[in-house]
């Protein structure tokens, strides 16, 4: 359920034009954190239900208890991320308190949406994805 909150929250604060503030990570943390999203969307694209549930938190996979789940999750309520047309990395700000990536996606349809990846660095260091939140598309798409 803070999942949820978290995610309306966020969307309302974009909505409400409260620009977040640039996220202050580390240079390699930045690639880490492309890098874990990069790795998802490839899974997920493949259909691999146990590498895609891989890069989620521990309280992501709690939530969702099995690959299986979670990926019926994914196709049924994220379609821009389960088959992106296009998919533009955009700026790394904090929300809520959380490195948070800003992707734009051009689902299958066309539609242009933006994801909102809050992150989560680990007790090792490595980064998991702990929650996405799809809003309206800010700024133009790179063509």
């Amino acid at each position: 359920m803070s999942r949820l909150l978290r995610g309306w929250s966020a969307i309302l604060i974009i909505i409400a034009g409260i620009a977040p503030a640039k996220a202050e990570v580390a240079p390699q943390d930045r690639d880490a954190i492309r890098a874990v999203i990069e790795g998802q969307l490839e899974a997920i694209r493949r259909d691999d239900d146990v590498k895609a549930f891989s890069f989620a938190s521990p309280q992501i996979q709690t939530t969702f208890k099995d690959p299986a789940t979670f990926m019926a999750m994914v196709r049924g309520g994220y379609l821009p991320v389960y088959r992106p047309r296009e998919v533009e990395f955009r700026e790394l700000v904090e929300l809520r308190g959380q490195p948070t990536q800003v992707v734009l996606l051009v689902g299958p349809d066309n539609d242009v949406v933006t994801a909102y990846y809050f992150m989560q660095k680990q007790p090792d260091g490595v980064w998991r994805i702990d929650g996405c939140v799809l809003g309206p598309a800010r700024g133009d798409r790179a063509t």
